[in-house]
């Protein structure tokens, strides 16, 4: 694993629901690892954020739709779903998806990739940040919440643009490190 490449992915969606809601935006940061020991230091290799034309806006839920600043003027050169997929699948080829609360993230993501009929090429090695910083940090008593804008600030990392896919995948980039060689 420590030789593969490394996907720090988020996504915003349309709602919580993979079933009902939609992907509308996939940001990603590529990153070589490079070990010393028990340390961990990343190498940004690229990244890419793509923004994903929503088919069924009428089912979306208007809080997600607020919290992730979707606007229909926003999105009028997004990427179709199989073009963003296909896009997405060779960016990642053979690279660990790392996400924060990575069960979310990839339930839209393997969604997406199933009815995009698009064959997924990364790795099948998973890393979840939350449950690192819940292993790692679970005993100190000063952190009640495991959120991505609570780790920043707890890490001292700025997130400005929060809750847009490139953003939080850049904040879990830099998240990553701060855990490992805590």
């Amino acid at each position: 694993m420590k030789k593969h490449r490394l996907a720090f992915i988020d996504v915003e969606t349309t709602g919580l629901n993979p079933d009902k809601h939609e992907l509308i935006q996939i940001g990603v940061v590529l990153a070589d690892q490079i070990w010393d020991g028990n340390k961990v230091e990343l190498k940004h290799v690229d990244e890419i954020e793509l923004k994903i034309k929503p088919e069924r806006i009428a089912d979306a839920d208007p809080q997600a739709l607020r919290v992730n600043g979707y606007t229909p003027a926003e999105w009028i050169f997004a990427y179709s779903l199989p073009e963003a997929m296909k896009i997405f699948a060779d960016k990642t080829k053979d690279c660990i998806f790392v996400a924060h609360n990575a069960c979310f993230d990839y339930l839209f993501i393997d969604k997406a990739f199933h009815v995009t009929n698009t064959e997924n090429l990364m790795h099948y090695h998973k890393i979840d940040t939350i449950s690192i910083a819940y292993a790692r940090l679970g005993v100190r008593n000063d952190i009640e919440k495991y959120s991505l804008s609570s780790l920043c600030e707890v890490f001292g990392i700025k997130n400005s643009n929060a809750h847009t896919a490139l953003a939080d995948a850049h904040a879990t980039y830099e998240l990553f490190p701060k855990l490992i060689n805590e």
